[in-house]
């Protein structure tokens, strides 16, 4: 399996007067943006962060996820949350040759934990041997940051926050999230019921 971030966070999709406020940097002088692309960078990482530690995705962009099986032939999980739309499903055979497959035969089952790519039918369409699926979708909480729950936000503030802080440093551990992050982010985490199940 692999999954692939098609479109990117444009730098003015990035928080960057808010988070200088956090800050309380210095505002109003010639050299206002001199830091910019340091602070975005911090944002990127720590949005970057935040989505790997929970498989939710902050800001709308498009992913495209490939796989050679699916985990149940009725309905198949999909890697990340929240999905908002599935855009394309392919099946692409051994030779590389590609096949549409039509939209009426499948659906989105929207979950902020565990969205799930399900058949109209009895069973998603076959995966030819030795090829693959490739199916295509948009994955986000808000298409701009203002938009994201609060707690995602602060999150991200917070994180981005320590970041810049302890831009210095070489003895920071890099699995611990500062508690006031993780705190926020609990609820967050996709909660595993059946071991081994499509929805786990």
């Amino acid at each position: 399996m692999m999954l692939i971030e098609e479109t990117s966070v444009a730098d003015n999709d990035l928080p960057i007067a808010e988070f200088k406020a956090h800050l309380r940097l210095g505002t109003g002088f010639a050299d206002d943006t001199l830091q910019d692309v340091l602070l975005a960078s911090f944002l990127r990482a720590a949005i970057a962060a935040i989505e790997a530690r929970t498989g939710k995705i902050l800001l709308s962009r498009s992913f495209s996820w490939t796989l050679t099986a699916w985990r149940d032939t009725a309905e198949q999980a999909l890697p990340i949350a929240p999905v908002t739309d599935i855009t394309e499903v392919a099946l692409v055979a051994s030779d590389g040759t590609e096949t549409q497959v039509g939209p009426a035969t499948y659906r989105l089952e929207r979950d902020h934990h565990r969205p799930m790519l399900v058949a109209s039918g009895q069973c998603l369409p076959r995966i030819p041997p030795g090829g693959e699926a490739e199916v295509t979708f948009v994955a986000g909480f808000a298409a701009v940051f203002g938009d994201l729950p609060a707690d995602l936000a602060q999150a991200v503030m917070l994180l981005a926050a320590y970041f810049y802080e302890h831009r210095g440093s070489t003895g920071l551990s890099s699995d611990a999230l500062p508690y006031g992050v993780a705190v926020l982010l609990e609820r967050y985490k996709t909660v595993r019921i059946l071991a081994g199940s499509a929805r786990s």
